[in-house]
């Protein structure tokens, strides 16, 4: 019986991104394939309303393992199938995703792409059924990335010393862990205390050291001074950190670094680096303190590196204070995006073969932009200026392509407008294909260029509009002809509910 559970087990971890679904998705794909529906091509969005903490936007992460995870579907025998849509009315089904694999085509923003609301993150272009049942999978991956990427971008904004991200212990899960690890990084954060993240990435993990490690040698003073000195004998080659608030700051901790620094021979021409972490009590006071008492014994090379429930608001306000710190750390408020831990992605079907469709909700919030769209953003003196989303092929996004003048109009003002002359912009395509017919097309990219394209991307952006607190709001616009459909769409379906009756 155990060893009946334990294969269970193993073949529940061994299940694909691909299937970490909802039932309906399958419910549905039972009925499209019985009516025949199944044939028809989709286009799906994936985009988001509202950036989480008032952000004007969010940052691009995921969408590397949302190729892996398209890639990836089917492949799997009837038997698979089973044990989620089982009985003889989903036999037909079964069989279908049995012989599954996906055939269609994806586009979508590069991982480290500044993303606003109403932007397709996201498209995918593939039989019904095929599109479909990638919705809650896609979103569980880009749900949880760009919630962490986006939190990164605002704690890293807080400062200009570097952040490192070490909140696996409070991830939701193993899988969080490692793929918010990389989030942070693309948004940010100078590194992560994630292992794997660091393996998977080929970047350096990093790392410091635990209360327990001091209180190993027993909770005294002398204690204390004998475990520096041999994690410092230990590492030696190596950045060295050592956590200095296990029993008392001032009184011991900073004094026992100084202590073993001083008799391990580190001192400022040290190689690999030296400093201290604060962990608790009031890291501003403390810092200046713990700043003096180094600098006193001519540690003036020694770093001091912050952490304890940190976040941009309590970052902001240490550096308001003056606080002496040249490094933080920060967890939780990272890896679970602390304060808006629920990003609000969404996947709605926009084009039925070559038809457009809408929805209309009761919410003004949720009706979407119909149709194949593509989304361009214009620069002029090396800035950017306008984001527009067009419907591909439309006039507006033929005229970009030839780099002709266009005018841009606002979606909710039509009278208020921005014309750009030929040769005076210049204009960058945002959903790129990266999965053409079923086979891979997007070139790989390393952490470190992804990163670098955020930084890039974030600094083409105003100071005004990359501050935490009431950003001015970037220009964001959809072309003249997604906005005639759009509007088409709602008045024929208003019109037909004013005249509907049973």
């Amino acid at each position: 019986m155990l060893q009946k559970k334990s294969e269970e087990n193993n073949n529940m971890e061994a299940i694909k991104n691909a299937y970490v679904s909802d039932k309906y998705q399958y419910t549905m794909a039972k009925s499209y394939l019985d009516c025949g529906i199944d044939r028809h091509m989709a286009v799906f969005n994936l985009f988001y309303r509202k950036a989480p903490e008032n952000n004007n936007w969010a940052v691009v992460s995921g969408t590397e393992e949302v190729i892996e995870m398209v890639l990836s579907l089917g492949g799997e025998p009837e038997e698979f199938y089973e044990r989620f849509i089982p009985g003889e009315e989903y036999r037909k089904l079964r069989g279908y995703l049995s012989s599954l694999r996906f055939s269609g085509t994806v586009y979508a923003m590069r991982e480290g792409e500044i993303v606003f609301p109403n932007q397709p993150v996201v498209t995918v272009v593939a039989p019904m059924i095929e599109a479909q049942i990638l919705e809650t999978p896609m979103l569980c991956i880009l749900n949880h990335q760009m919630a962490v990427a986006t939190k990164a971008s605002r704690v890293c904004r807080a400062t200009d010393h570097p952040v490192s991200e070490f909140g696996s212990r409070r991830a939701h899960g193993p899988w969080a862990a490692v793929y918010g690890g990389k989030a942070a990084q693309i948004a940010g954060c100078a590194s992560s205390s994630n292992i794997l993240t660091g393996a998977f990435n080929n970047v350096p993990s990093t790392g410091t050291m635990a209360h327990s490690f001091v209180t190993a040698y027993g909770s005294t003073v002398e204690g204390e001074y004998r475990a520096f000195c041999d994690y410092i004998k230990t590492h030696r080659g190596e950045n060295i950190i050592l956590l200095i608030d296990t029993y008392d700051t001032l009184r011991c901790g900073v004094k026992n670094a100084i202590r073993a620094f001083r008799d391990c021979g580190i001192d400022n021409d040290y190689p690999g680096g030296y400093g201290i972490r604060l962990d608790s009590g009031d890291l501003a006071y403390l810092s200046v303190e713990v700043r003096k008492a180094l600098d006193s014994y001519g540690f003036t090379g020694c770093k001091i590196f912050a952490t304890n429930s940190l976040d941009e608001y309590l970052i902001t306000d240490l550096e308001r204070q003056g606080a002496k710190i040249d490094s933080y750390g920060v967890g939780d408020a990272i890896a679970t995006s602390k304060a808006a831990p629920c990003f609000g992605n969404v996947y709605k079907l926009v084009q039925i073969d070559d038809t457009p469709v809408i929805k209309r909700s009761e919410d003004r919030i949720k009706l979407i932009n119909p149709g194949f769209q593509v989304t361009w953003r214009i620069d002029s003196d090396g800035l950017h200026k306008v984001d527009v989303t067009c419907l591909r092929g439309d006039t507006l996004d033929t005229a970009i392509r030839r780099g002709e003048e266009i005018t841009v109009r606002d979606e909710y003002d039509r009278y208020k407008s921005r014309t750009f002359e030929a040769g005076a912009y210049s204009a960058r395509q945002l959903q790129l294909q990266v999965i053409k017919d079923g086979v891979r097309v997007a070139p790989a990219h390393t952490l470190l260029e992804k990163k670098a394209f955020y930084k890039d991307n974030l600094m083409r952006f105003s100071p005004a509009e990359r501050r935490l607190i009431n950003p001015h709001y970037f220009k964001v616009d959809i072309s003249d002809d997604l906005y005639n459909t759009k509007n088409a769409l709602l008045e024929n379906i208003i019109r037909e509910i004013e005249s509907f009756e049973i």
